[in-house]
């Protein structure tokens, strides 16, 4: 026999049924809530909490103050909070599954971890391999990849030769050739070919591991307009009480709806006020944005550098490494005074010491100038200048650009001096970086100005000029003057500069978005706040589209959270809206939230090169 419907009307019974619900819900909600006054930003949680409470309260008093009466059934409102907290606890689920999805960017990275590795161990002269936990790892240890299996850790190629797929981590979707001394990324998976290498790094030092960290912290930033709705849900509970405690006192008072129907308005005010949407509002679309762009090899740290890129209008370069390749046409020694391969020597001793893009390119192409070991008493990099040494027989050595060698003649670019006293110069070329002059017409299309503050000599700078069309272009730029000029423009709208030296750290670090290349000196890269990591110029086009993808998406979802809440506060203060509805279309305004955020992820990024 059906069990008759009669039973469910008892007060009783529906204290006894709604008894669980309420505890989970006052429960979640009440210790989110509390939380929430005592660090004196009330949230949503404070409204739930209360709408639940009250409906549980006033029906419990009804059911012990009318018990035995037909107005008892005035009072009870046992199915209208338990279904409150079920409606929301709904929306929150619904909310949790679908945040997972916008992390999963952030999954697919952490994936490519590889749990253990092939160590190749030497017994007595007989080597055999033995499977190891990565992060038992340690340096100079020798490990076998073979094909189809991911490089455990970062390393360099000791012996064979490989195709490697770094996709995942670059966005570069071409596989690239690893032959014995380059170096392989932990995570990267060979597509054909064995390799042995030799770890390079510890787990926590790795790439991988740091891209992960830069993304999880990048994903839990607020940027300004979050910080804004922060602020606005933080003075919204407060108003929406109030509204609630006008709409009984409306409601019972002049209206004359007796305390039922006043208690079950004002209650629905305080449920369809809940401004869930608003909270997700930002969170979602960063964690979208920012896993959009690290798919693409393009790593943010944070949710303000996405804000504060799209809404930029100013952008500055550095012409080494960035608009050009960094990698140089080096022409004959130019010997004043001394022997040719005693200079060649030094020259090539002192610019391994270096890390700047010119450095390497020298020491690169001009190996056959490494005639015999040479080792210095000191060495010190001065920055945006050249090297300065001193060897054991006293004699001070500076070589670098025009800076060490003012009054003297500048047709050369480096010069080596010898306790002041020119030694030999060289003449450099430097090529056009490709996709650097259609990521110039990108940014004047998108009204950016765009300027170049380049530590190069005149002549060279006012070349690229004429090539790029650039809106300013400022030569022989040494660190603290192009410090100089960034905060001559701080003020205005967020400024953007894009580096790779050491010499760009003080800059990255001052302006708004500092970008830099992964291949860039560590403290570049540090200083950054934007780290693309696949060297292609085309990619800081990439990461502004994303950028306004994302801030359009952030804006598109508190608009709807503020209309929401608009559109639906009258309606349930006027009794047009039962709290129970009002509970539904707050967990669906959630999903709207949500889902427009996960459009974002499939925006197709429109390349001016037609990339994607």
């Amino acid at each position: 026999m059906v069990l008759p419907w009669e039973p469910l009307h008892n007060p009783w019974v529906q204290l006894i049924l709604s008894i669980p619900v309420y505890t989970v819900g006052l429960w979640f909600f009440g210790r989110s809530a509390y939380h929430s006054l005592k660090g004196g930003v009330p949230n949503m949680d404070v409204l739930i909490f209360i709408g639940a409470a009250a409906s549980l309260f006033y029906s419990v008093y009804g059911t012990l103050a009318f018990a035995g009466t037909h107005e008892v059934h005035l009072y009870l409102f046992y199915e209208t909070g338990a279904s409150i907290i079920c409606f929301v606890l709904l929306g929150n689920l619904l909310e949790k599954r679908s945040i997972k999805k916008t992390t999963s960017a952030l999954h697919a990275i952490t994936a490519l971890q590889v749990k253990t590795a092939l160590l190749i161990v030497d017994h007595n002269g007989h080597a055999h391999q033995e499977e190891v936990t990565v992060d038992s790892l340690k340096k100079g240890d020798i490990l076998q990849v073979n094909t189809g299996s991911k490089i455990p850790i970062d390393s360099v190629v000791t012996k064979g030769a490989a195709e490697c797929d770094e996709s995942l981590l670059t966005g570069e979707s071409l596989p690239v050739s690893k032959k014995t001394g380059d170096k392989v990324i932990g995570g990267t998976v060979i597509l054909n070919g064995n390799l042995q290498v030799r770890v390079e790094s510890l787990l926590k030092e790795s790439v991988l591991c740091q891209i992960i960290e830069m993304v999880k912290k990048a994903q839990g930033s607020k940027p300004q307009i979050q910080k804004l709705g922060d602020r606005v849900s933080a003075i919204f509970v407060p108003i929406v009480l109030l509204i609630a405690l006008i709409t009984f006192l409306f409601s019972y008072f002049y209206l004359d709806l007796g305390s039922a129907q006043s208690m079950l308005r004002a209650v629905a005010v305080l449920v369809i006020s809940c401004p869930c949407a608003m909270g997700l509002a930002t969170p979602t679309a960063i964690m979208v944005g920012i896993g959009k762009a690290a798919r693409r090899g393009i790593i943010i740290k944070g949710g303000e550098v996405l804000e504060n890129f799209a809404k930029s209008k100013t952008i500055l370069f550095d012409k080494t490494g960035t608009l050009t390749t960094g990698e140089f046409e080096f022409g004959g020694l130019n010997i004043r005074e001394g022997d040719e391969q005693e200079l060649k020597n030094l020259i090539y001793h002192l610019e391994s010491h270096s890390s700047h893009p010119i450095a390497k390119s020298l020491v690169q192409q001009k190996a056959d100038w490494n005639t015999k070991p040479l080792s210095f008493v000191s060495t010190r990099e001065i920055k945006g200048t050249g090297m300065e040494a001193l060897l054991a027989n006293g004699t001070r050595v500076l070589f670098g650009s025009a800076q060490i060698a003012p009054n003297m003649d500048k047709n050369d670019d480096l010069f080596l001096l010898l306790n002041q006293k020119l030694a030999a110069s060289i003449k450099i070329k430097d090529t056009l970086k490709y996709g650097a002059t259609e990521l110039i017409v990108y940014l004047k299309d998108e009204n950016f100005e765009t300027i170049l503050l380049s530590g190069d000599k005149q002549q060279k700078v006012d070349q690229l000029q004429n090539v790029l069309k650039l809106s300013h272009a400022f030569a022989e730029q040494m660190p603290a003057q192009k410090l100089q000029y960034i905060e001559s423009r701080l003020g205005g709208t967020p400024l953007v500069m894009v580096g790779d030296g050491i010499n760009d750290a003080p800059a990255l670090s001052k302006v708004s978005v500092g970008i830099s290349f992964s291949k860039a000196t560590d403290i570049a890269t540090q200083a950054a706040n934007l780290v693309l990591m696949r060297h292609d110029i085309s990619a800081i086009e990439e990461a502004h589209i994303i950028s306004k993808q994302t801030y359009k998406t952030i804006k598109q979802n508190l608009f709807w959270a503020f209309f929401y809440n608009v559109l639906c506060i009258p309606l349930a203060a006027a009794g047009f809206l039962h709290p129970m509805l009002g509970a539904l279309s707050m967990a669906l305004s959630d999903v709207v939230v949500i889902g427009n955020s996960l459009l974002l992820g499939i925006k197709k990024v429109k390349s001016s090169r037609n990339l994607l």
